[in-house]
This record gives C-alpha cells, sequence and structure tokens, in this order.
C-alpha cells in the first residue's frame, strides 16, 4: 500500500531527504537520442558547492513537443538528470501526462473528434486520447505522431533513461482524489522505492492543499509548492513541503534568502527552484539571487550560462 498511515510519519520524517541531489550532466549528445541508459552523473552540488540544478520542463521541450517521450529523450541526449512533467486524469480515471486542462493546443483533437467542444482532457478516454497526435504541431512536423503519454508510460521511461522526476498535478481542483490516484501509479511503477523517493522524485503543485494531502498521504517524498507566497507566510509552507518554487519575475534575493532560512518539512534548508528561465541573462540573474534550480525549456542554454548541471 503506497500511503504512510499516521504511526508511520514520525518515523518518515527521520529519514534526512536530501532536497537537492547530485546529478551531474554530460556532455551534449546527439540530437535525436532514444531510450537507453543515462549519462553518468558528475559534479558539484547546490547551496554554494556549484551551479543550480537544471530541469528540463515538460522535457527538452524548447526542441520537442513538451511533455512527450520524445522531449524526455531528447533531454537524456543532451544530458539532463532532471525532467518535469503535468498529470491530469481522464474521463474513465487514467492518468495522462499533459500541461493544459484542454486537448486543442497540443494535439489533432479538434480534427479527430470535431463534435467535442470544448475538448477538455477529462471528458475524453484514455483510449480516444491515445489516438491523438501530439507532435505534428511542433516546429517543422518532425515529430508527427508523438503521443499523450499516459502517466505509467512516462514513468516507465524516465526510469529506463535513468532520470529523475519533477512531477506536478495540474489543476487537482478539476480531479477530486488525484493525489491518491498519482501515488498509486507511482507505487506501482517502482517510484515509491526507498531509494527512488530519497533522491529521485518530487511532487509539486500550484495547490498547497494538494501538496498537503501528499504530504500527509506519504511524509517521505520531497514535496514544493508552485507560487511566491508572502514572507510572512513562509513558515506555514514550511509544514508540509520542502521547497518554494516560484515564477522568476516575483522574485528577489531577499525573498530567496528569506526561504533559505526555513527548514521545511523534513528538517532540512528550504529550496527555491525558479521558472520558467530560457536565456543566458535572466539565468545568470536568478543564479545570482542564490537559486538552487532553474526550470528551462531550454536545459543547454541554461546550463552553459550558469554551469548548472
Amino acid at each position: 500500500m503506497y500511503v504512510v498511515r499516521p504511526a508511520a510519519a514520525a518515523a518518515a520524517a527521520f529519514l534526512g531527504l536530501t532536497l537537492t541531489v547530485l546529478c551531474g550532466t554530460a556532455a551534449a549528445a546527439a540530437s535525436a537520442p532514444g531510450p537507453g541508459p543515462a549519462a553518468p552523473s558528475a559534479g558539484p552540488g547546490p547551496m554554494g558547492l556549484g551551479g543550480p540544478v537544471v530541469y528540463a520542463h515538460r522535457g527538452a521541450s524548447a526542441y520537442a513537443p513538451e511533455n512527450t517521450l520524445e522531449a524526455v529523450d531528447l533531454a537524456r541526449g543532451l544530458g539532463f538528470d532532471w525532467v518535469e512533467n503535468d498529470v491530469q486524469r481522464t474521463r474513465d480515471g487514467e492518468l495522462v501526462v499533459i500541461h493544459d486542462d484542454t486537448l486543442t493546443r497540443t494535439t489533432d483533437v479538434e480534427e479527430v473528434f470535431p463534435d467535442r467542444e470544448p475538448w477538455r482532457v477529462r471528458d475524453f478516454t484514455a483510449a480516444e486520447i491515445a489516438r491523438l497526435d501530439a507532435g505534428s504541431w511542433f516546429a517543422d512536423g518532425r515529430y508527427t505522431g508523438a503521443r499523450v503519454p499516459t502517466l505509467r508510460e512516462y514513468l516507465d521511461r524516465v526510469r529506463l533513461n535513468q532520470q529523475r522526476l519533477l512531477l506536478e498535478i495540474k489543476k487537482p481542483e478539476l480531479y477530486p482524489g488525484i493525489e491518491e490516484d498519482t501515488l498509486e501509479v507511482l507505487d506501482e511503477a517502482g517510484w515509491l522505492e526507498e531509494r527512488r523517493v530519497a533522491d529521485r522524485l518530487v511532487v509539486q503543485s500550484f495547490s498547497a492543499d494538494s501538496v498537503s494531502v501528499v504530504h500527509d498521504l506519504r511524509p517521505d517524498l520531497v514535496t514544493a509548492f508552485l507560487g511566491t507566497p508572502a514572507v510572512a507566510d513562509l513558515p506555514r509552507y514550511a509544514e508540509f513541503t520542502d521547497r518554494i518554487n516560484p515564477m522568476h519575475t516575483t522574485i528577489s534575493a531577499d525573498w530567496v534568502a528569506a526561504v533559505h532560512r526555513l527548514r521545511g518539512a523534513h528538517g532540512r534548508v528550504m529550496e527555491v527552484d525558479t521558472w520558467i528561465v530560457d536565456d543566458a541573462a535572466t539565468a545568470r540573474k536568478v543564479q545570482d539571487m542564490g537559486v538552487d534550480g532553474i526550470i528551462t525549456n531550454a536545459p543547454d542554454v541554461v546550463r552553459e550560462a550558469v554551469g548548472g548541471f
């Protein structure tokens, strides 16, 4: 069973999770990689020991269709350990990896199902979504035929690539109980094993309630809140999360320092992973603010700018 019961919560708190891991990079690899072992990890860590961790947002989404297996593989080929994804739920209860709560922007749903407006994810079955082309909209069409993966398919690919996962529960208010559903799939796919929980998985959301639910169900998991709480409110968030992940335009060095003065749900210094940073100048700016990680569509650009990994 994936849920840690209250009686075990105190023990879980002593796991001493490492909230930012040593996940080095490899040299840039081929432009069209396939699945397989990731490049060896090497390099320094954050918090003054080296560049910030670089997270490939929705995979290497500047170069391949977001949230697809192709984007995950490309991030691996570029040498990036951490990928970020979004999770939502279909009409028949399957979890799928897609950002928008409608299918129109990143698939051909309007052509395949012209009479199903407004084409919301939750109104389609997993089998229907599997029929959609999630790649032809991107760039020059070289990814035509890419699909919207299920969460299980996505987890299996990330695991095959020996990558790490920053998983976002998207719009949980639309999907009551999605936290439990997500944990169940993570458990079935082997992602709640102690080793992976300790240094290969972070669960985040824009919903503080959702993050709190995940923490209550699995106190051993590293969690992150997406947003920029006021400094006075930060201690409340520290009760149930380990990281505060804000948009880069909303933060300052003083705010980052205020987060770092707190210890999070696992007794470690709270971290800041900012988003979405796709250019060198902004990457250097937030690095100077002291952030621990940078979430980016163009991870190679950010790595070159800040020496991150």
